[in-house]
């Protein structure tokens, strides 16, 4: 099995598309038994892919008072699992805190391993106890970068917090080849996958479906398909 987070240090940069996307991948693409765990709060991704009306209940998870196999539940997408996220997942970080359990997150995910062969976090932006859990846990961490000063402001951000603690994956996300900003960045960093700015990528929001389910031929889908790849690649260097 291999976790691969979705984590960037700022919000509205395309986290969880590329979560819900690259879940899509693995289980489309790859034929992977995949779990797409939602960690945010805001449940974005639970929401796209068809969440339920559960307790919240997605902390006790982390308290040890619920198992992780009582939320999660399967999609209609083949191989495609997802446990999803809730609003109780607001307090996670005083939880971790509280616990002071450094390694809570990589024993849960130890326990799905005969289950699923790529989990897919979907993390909550910021520097906090919750994406310090992440990084010692992901086999690999791929944060989005908005072609601009701030975003890869952020990422330079999250490297230095890193140090040598995980793999890193950048991804240009939202590209507008037209605009000169976005044109200088990619001139910087020309290994950089980059994910286009797209209306059919838009549109996922209203389909509530991964790209890769209605428009897999198009620039959007494509990207995300040569993402995946590059990534299992990565993984299994």
């Amino acid at each position: 099995m291999a976790t691969i987070a979705i984590y960037s240090l700022k919000g509205g940069v395309g986290k969880t598309t590329l979560a819900v996307n690259l879940a899509w991948s693995a289980a489309m693409l790859s034929s992977r038994r995949t779990l797409l765990w939602d960690l945010d709060p805001q449940a974005a991704s639970s929401y796209l892919l068809g969440d339920r009306k559960v307790k919240e209940q997605a902390q006790a998870v982390f308290s040890r008072d619920v198992e992780p196999e009582k939320l999660i539940h399967k999609t209609a997408i083949p191989r495609l699992d997802l446990l999803p996220a809730d609003a109780s997942l607001r307090g996670l970080d005083l939880l971790f805190h509280e616990l002071d359990k450094k390694k809570r997150l990589a024993k849960l995910l130890a326990g799905l391993r005969k289950s699923y062969d790529r989990i897919l976090l979907d993390c909550p932006p910021g520097l906090t106890d919750t994406s310090d859990q992440v990084m010692r846990a992901a086999d690999l961490i791929v944060v989005p970068v908005i072609p601009s000063p701030l975003s890869e402001r952020a990422y330079a951000e999250v490297i230095k917090h890193l140090g040598n603690k995980a793999e890193v994956l950048p991804v240009h996300s939202m590209v507008d080849r037209r605009r000169k900003l976005h044109a200088d960045a990619l001139a910087r960093h020309p290994d950089w996958p980059v994910v286009p700015m797209a209306s059919v990528i838009e549109s996922m929001t209203v389909r509530r479906a991964p790209v890769g389910s209605f428009a897999a031929k198009s620039p959007g889908g494509q990207a995300f398909a040569q993402l995946w790849m590059r990534i299992e690649k990565r993984l299994a260097a």
